[in-house]
């Protein structure tokens, strides 16, 4: 019976293809995967102010906290609009992975033997909810500390001469920062994925994943300088996940690397 079963999972459901099908068939999934995005990117376009309030009320909270009336401000008469359309990208790259990724999957799955697909299925799935994880942990928990850290730089008259420094945020460089940090902590999050994927296919096993722990420390606090920006704040708030995350991959990483069977 083990031996029907493993017979199963080595069979390919799929049937011989000239090229031309094979290009006919990924325009089809090219043409499903582009309309998804376009989709997706008209309405985060029309909702692309109150998707760039919500990227900004962290930083409207801290403002009010301080007494200061929020506000962001652009010094270009096209700024704005640009802003919006990136905003709108950017929601739509999001919205629209899962019907990629679907897509991607229905054009390789045919290739693929039985025990392939049951193998890559779940890293199908914790792509994106880890993607969406490290995006949560940037917004909810490193983007508060890190403004009011950034505000703390302000000053109020003082002096004769009443000297006072104020945060003027332009709502594009805004925008950039907020990018550039979701963005860092989403791939970052993909970490166990990939250590996991690599494990699967024999690539790297959980005892060299151990034997390179203390690199694997150093390289985390330096991917999270490269990523983050220069600050301690976020630079640390990257790189103490990522140390968590590469505990994790040790040990899915045992749970799914081949077993070596001894030979009597």
């Amino acid at each position: 019976m083990s031996g029907n079963e493993t017979l199963d999972d080595n069979t390919i459901n799929d049937q011989p293809m000239p090229l031309l099908d094979h290009l006919v068939e990924l325009r089809k999934r090219l043409i499903w995967s582009m309309a998804t995005f376009a989709i997706a990117f008209a309405v985060c376009y029309h909702f692309a102010g109150r998707i760039y309030l919500f990227l900004a009320e962290p930083l409207g909270n801290i403002m009010r906290q301080q007494g200061e009336e929020p506000h962001l401000i652009y010094t270009a008469l096209y700024e704005a609009f640009f802003t919006y359309v990136r905003v709108a990208f950017f929601g739509a790259t999001f919205l629209s992975f899962p019907m990629i990724a679907i897509q991607a999957w229905i054009f390789i799955a045919p290739g693929l033997y039985r025990s392939e697909k049951r193998a890559f299925a779940p890293f199908l799935i914790a792509t994106p909810v880890l993607f969406f994880l490290g995006a949560a942990l940037a917004y909810y928990f490193i983007f508060p500390f890190a403004w009011r850290f950034f505000l703390s730089f302000q000053t109020g008259p003082t002096g004769a001469n009443g000297l006072h420094i104020e945060l003027q945020a332009k709502v594009s460089e805004y925008l950039a920062l907020v990018m550039k940090l979701i963005l860092a902590f989403g791939v970052a999050f993909e970490l166990p994925v990939v250590l996991t994927l690599l494990a699967r296919v024999g690539i790297v096993n959980s005892a060299g994943l151990k034997k390179f722990r203390r690199y694997a420390y150093v390289g985390a606090f330096v991917v999270a300088a490269v990523l983050a920006p220069p600050d301690v704040i976020t630079q640390i708030g990257l790189a103490v996940p990522l140390l968590g995350l590469y505990e994790i991959s040790i040990l899915t990483a045992r749970m799914v690397e081949p077993r070596t069977v001894s030979e009597d």
